[in-house]
Formats: structure tokens, C-alpha cells, sequence
């Protein structure tokens, strides 16, 4: 069997018993199960959800995104080998780091193959917060071009690139459109201020203005869990992104959760402590994948200049990259799982085989 066989890059036609539309993002799909058998499941394995909570299966493919579009390698290779287990791997092992110090609780309540999740619905909040302990990337540049205030944080004068920053900083952004506020345009992912959320809160459908200091206070505890276990690791953890929503625990009360995939290389910059105190930046996380695209391609504007979309949309499509940079990313993504967890990383060798053998076998869920 090939190495492009052991991908997962289709996971939204698995034959899931489902009362709803596949929702398929960029790297997951969700399917929905129907009311009996979320309740069949939850009784049977004793889930800690209300009864009569709404389930999901969610599946993650080994598709790779970046700059907004889906990139395929040379000899078949469709996404990055390994990819999606070492995300759901790295991912567990916070969201139970999480709840063993008393934080939060997380949306899945339970990982029946290592490409899959039993999720609870839950209702997002509409932010999505970046925590950043270093100014670099995108920050970076506009400090750079004069800007100072970010998402109503002052800056300093006199910051360096990749500076460690002396307190961390929240800069949350619309996740989804909101409608109806004053100075927000209605745009997904524009940048907001703590004073836009607590005046505003029902409108970011947090459930109370309390929330706010709760969910700044799970941003913040969840940085420190995973910046001082990463540096035992001599890997700093730079920066990351956080998604939180509402869901009924077993006791039917609505409580603040953790949702989507936390601390990955996906979801986060992780440098290598060793590099930076030599003065060189080396990325451990999927920002290793865009700047090899910005120096593959002779016009990286492209990548870059959302004037171009249809240009990068085209070159995405047009080109498989080459077959020995995928497997490199692929390097990354394992060595930094298997760094986290302890664990080694185990490839499947028919990934959707093994998911709907599984789903039909344990859990009764393929028609």
C-alpha cells in the first residue's frame, strides 16, 4: 500500500447514519446524528452531557490549507500523511490537561479512532481569540508600518520582531458575521476590542457580561498550561487560537466549554527555544508550510493580495508541490505530537475503512 493511500483527503461521503446536511469545513466534517442515537450513545457510554443532548461524528481529514486554499503534493500525496491524527492527538492531550486543572471541559466526550470525534453540540461564541505571547507574523507587520493599537491594546514603542512581549495579549475577531452594532462592520474576522464584546455581549452570544472575565480567564490559564509544558519541551509556544462555546453538562446546566482544536500546529506559532536564543525563528508548526509557498512560487504577492484570489485559487489548482516538502511537513506535524503526548503517532493504513468498520461495529452508526 502507497504512503498516498494512508491519507484521508475525502471525509465528507462517509456512509454516517445523519438527520442532517454534511457540514465539510476546510480540514473536518460534521455529521449530526438523529435524537435516538445521541441518546443511545450518551446512556451506553455514560457520556457527561445533558440526556437528551445533540451528538455529532466528526471526522478530520489530512488536507492541508493555507492562504485560503487546499494544496496537494506530487505522486498522489492529496494532504499530509499523518496529519490529521497528530491534530486530534495534540488536541486530546490539552483539552484532558485542561480539565485534570479544573479549566474547562471541551466539546468531545469521545475519540473512538484516532481521525475521529463524538462531539456535543454546543452554541459557539461568535470570537475567536488569538493569544499572543510574541510580536511576529501579521502583528508584526503592521507595528512595523506605525499601527500601535490592537483591538484596543496599546503597544509599546520600540518592539522588536519575534520580541517577547511582557504581558499576554487577547486580540479577539468576529467568528461569523455580526449584524446590527454599531462600529463593527458586518464582516466575518474583524478585529474587536474587549469594550466591543462587553457592550455588545448578547450580540457575541456570550450568555451573561460575567462570561467575559471567565472566558478571559480560560484564554489566559490555557496559554500558561501550554507555554510552560512546551518549554519543558524547549519549544515556545508563541501564539494561538482559542474557540469557546455553550453546552448542558449531565447536571442540564449550560456551562462555558473549550470547542473546535487547541495548542496544534494548525491553530498555533511554535518556535524551537535552542534556535531563538540563537537568534534564529525555526517554525514547529504549519507556518513552516506558507513560508515554503512564499518562496516556491516566483510571485508570492499571490499568496498574499486578496486582489488576486482567483490567480491563487488557480495556482493552488495548478500545482502539486513537490512530494519531499509534504513529507517534511508531515515530519513536523508527527515529531510535535509525539513531543506533546509521549506517544507514538500511528499511521492508519485505510483510514476510511477503519472509520466505517469501527462506526458500524461499536457504535451501530453506518446505514
Amino acid at each position: 500500500m502507497s504512503l498516498a493511500d494512508k491519507v484521508l483527503a475525502v471525509n465528507n461521503d462517509l456512509p454516517i447514519r445523519s438527520n442532517r446536511p454534511v457540514h465539510s469545513g476546510k480540514v473536518r466534517s460534521v455529521y449530526w446524528l438523529n435524537d435516538s442515537d445521541s441518546a443511545r450513545l450518551i446512556a451506553a457510554n455514560n457520556y457527561p452531557v445533558a440526556a437528551d443532548a445533540a451528538l455529532a461524528v466528526m471526522v478530520i481529514s489530512d488536507r492541508i490549507s493555507a492562504y485560503e486554499c487546499l494544496w496537494e503534493g506530487e505522486g498522489g500525496l492529496s494532504g499530509i500523511p499523518g496529519k490529521g491524527a497528530a491534530l486530534n492527538a495534540i488536541s486530546n492531550h490539552w483539552f484532558n490537561r485542561f480539565k485534570q486543572h479544573g479549566l474547562a471541559r471541551s466539546h468531545i466526550v469521545d475519540t473512538p479512532h484516532p481521525l475521529v470525534w463524538i462531539v456535543q453540540q454546543a452554541r459557539p461564541v461568535m470570537i475567536e481569540a488569538i493569544c499572543r505571547q510574541y510580536i511576529t507574523g501579521s502583528m508584526w507587520r503592521a507595528y512595523a508600518k506605525g499601527e500601535r493599537v490592537f483591538c484596543g491594546i496599546t503597544l509599546p514603542e520600540g518592539l522588536q520582531r519575534d520580541q517577547r512581549l511582557e504581558q499576554l495579549l487577547i486580540t479577539p475577531s468576529t467568528k461569523g458575521v455580526i449584524s446590527g452594532v454599531a462600529g463593527i462592520p458586518e464582516l466575518d474576522d474583524v478585529n474587536v476590542s474587549r469594550s466591543d464584546i462587553s457592550a455588545n455581549y448578547r450580540a457575541f452570544r456570550f450568555d451573561r457580561a460575567a462570561d467575559i472575565d471567565r472566558y478571559e480567564q480560560l484564554l489566559s490559564d490555557g496559554f500558561a498550561l501550554i507555554s510552560a509544558e512546551m518549554a519543558s519541551h524547549d519549544q515556545i509556544f508563541v501564539d494561538t487560537k482559542f474557540e469557546f462555546g455553550y453546552a448542558r453538562n449531565g447536571c442540564g446546566e449550560d456551562e462555558l466549554i473549550y470547542m473546535d482544536e487547541i495548542g496544534t500546529p494548525d491553530s498555533s506559532r511554535i518556535w524551537d527555544g535552542a534556535s531563538y536564543r540563537d537568534g534564529v525563528v525555526v517554525e514547529r508548526s504549519k507556518e513552516q508550510f506558507r513560508q515554503f509557498l512564499l518562496n516556491h512560487f516566483d510571485d508570492p504577492d499571490i499568496l498574499v493580495n486578496k486582489d488576486r484570489m482567483q490567480e491563487r485559487y488557480a495556482l493552488a489548482r495548478d500545482n502539486r508541490l513537490p512530494a519531499e516538502i509534504m513529507l517534511s511537513v508531515a515530519d513536523t506535524y508527527r515529531h510535535t505530537a509525539e513531543r506533546i503526548t509521549g506517544e507514538a503517532l500511528q499511521l492508519s493504513d485505510n483510514p476510511r475503512a477503519e472509520i466505517i468498520e469501527l462506526l458500524a461495529s461499536r457504535y451501530q452508526l453506518i446505514d
